[in-house]
């Protein structure tokens, strides 16, 4: 018997699921789709789902486990919920900036926040803005803060720039 991760995040599309888990399993380099599960005859009075359609998809994004589960239309995603991407540089925040955004709600966009084409709410953060946001320096973090607010992408020289006083 396998062992099952203690926490896992599940993940509710409408009819997505299997397209979604491949989506993102494409955009993240050590990632791999796992176990698919499938709608029998029982419960279609409940679920209302053919026979045979994907119910689950298990998946892991940078050995992080998730659950794609197709569940209908009732539930939809919102900003409450957000994946942070951490990014060791510029090079990878623009790849998942752009990879993660295609096809998604341009009108999302802002301070490293967007949607993805299925409305999943993701933040592309480079690994050095919480070090500067959370420096004991008032005048370093706030004019980090003030450049954050006014961007889409987040912008690592713009935020060495205002950090170093140059802003």
């Amino acid at each position: 018997m396998a062992t099952m991760q203690k926490i896992t995040s599940n993940l509710w599309f409408d009819k997505q699921a299997e397209e979604a888990a491949n989506f993102y399993t494409s955009v993240f380099h050590n990632s791999k789709i796992g176990r698919i599960s499938r709608y029998g005859k029982e419960g279609f009075e409940v679920h209302g789902m053919p026979e045979g359609t994907v119910l689950t998809v298990e998946f892991w994004l940078e050995g992080q486990p998730f659950v794609a589960l197709n569940g209908g239309p009732h539930f939809k995603f919102t900003e409450a919920i957000s994946f942070i991407v951490n990014c060791d540089n510029q090079q990878e925040v623009d790849y998942y900036w752009k990879k993660l955004g295609e096809g998604g709600d341009e009108k999302a966009k802002m301070c490293g926040w967007l949607k993805d084409k299925y409305g999943l709410s993701w933040q592309v953060v480079p690994k050095v803005l919480p070090e500067m946001l959370m420096d004991p320096d008032p005048k370093k973090s706030q004019s980090v803060m003030k450049v954050m607010l006014q961007m889409k992408k987040l912008d690592i020289a713009a935020f060495e720039k205002a950090y170093n006083g140059h802003a």
